[in-house]
């Protein structure tokens, strides 16, 4: 059995929130991987899923036997109106979910709805080091254009992060 026939992917819905909250809170405290240093609730999570869906942009959820394995979606890339058709995209997977092609598969279809609703470019930023993100990014056709050094401090170190991005 594929991947994609053993998992639903599909668009979010407000009552995934709990699930989505769960597998984020579990990065906001354990890693670096988000900047976020304080967990969010429902609510919150709720609210940004409003914002990108009344921004028109796509937010997927990935299935498992209906537990939620991990999300994707884009966010607009800035608020000036020139960089209308850029946006930034997130992925995050639960745990027990990573290295089993979910990423690959729910991020291909989010490029895939990006470019179907006229956006341009995508651009995906990475704390590094974290060469399983630079992995799939690349293997989903992006190109590192930029590094910015201790941009970031969390968990006592500084943090470097990366920048990647693909023309759709």
């Amino acid at each position: 059995m594929s991947t994609q026939d053993k998992f639903k992917l599909r668009p979010v819905k407000a009552a995934d929130a709990e699930a989505m909250v769960a597998i984020y809170n579990h990065f906001i405290e354990t890693t670096v991987i988000t900047f976020e240093e304080q967990v969010i609730t429902t609510g919150e999570m709720q609210r940004r899923i409003a914002d990108v869906q009344k921004a028109g942009l796509p937010w997927l959820v990935v299935e498992d036997d209906s537990a939620l394995a991990g999300y994707a979606y884009a966010a607009p890339w800035r608020t000036r109106s020139a960089y209308r058709f850029s946006v930034e995209t997130t992925i995050y997977l639960h745990p027990a979910f990573a290295n089993r092609g979910i990423g690959t598969l729910i991020y291909n279809q989010l490029l895939t709805d990006l470019k179907a609703c006229g956006m341009h470019l995508a651009i995906g930023g990475i704390t590094l080091p974290n060469p399983a993100s630079v992995s799939l990014h690349e293997r989903c056709g992006f190109e590192k254009v930029a590094h910015f050094k201790e941009v970031g401090y969390k968990l006592g170190e500084w943090l470097d992060v990366g920048y990647w991005q693909r023309k759709l």
